[in-house]
């Protein structure tokens, strides 16, 4: 089974970034960065359904990020 990760720059901003996404609908839960990845803070977020409107929103809130990784 896939996943989408979403790496995050901090902590706190995969915290914010958990809040605003489920109070939109959009599951996701924040998780620990896989070794391999090794990018940001070692924190990510795993999202279901569309990464790419996930990031939309990300960007849109001004939620700093780096790539989002489909494992």
């Amino acid at each position: 089974m896939e996943k989408t990760l979403i790496a995050m720059t901090s902590i706190t901003y995969a915290m914010k970034a958990k809040n605003l996404l489920n109070g939109m609908g959009m599951y996701c839960e924040i998780e620990r960065t896989p070794r391999n990845i090794g990018t940001g803070c070692g924190y990510s977020i795993r999202v279901k359904g569309e990464p790419d409107k996930a990031l939309g929103i990300l960007d849109a809130n001004k939620i700093p990020h780096k790539k989002a990784y489909v494992i």
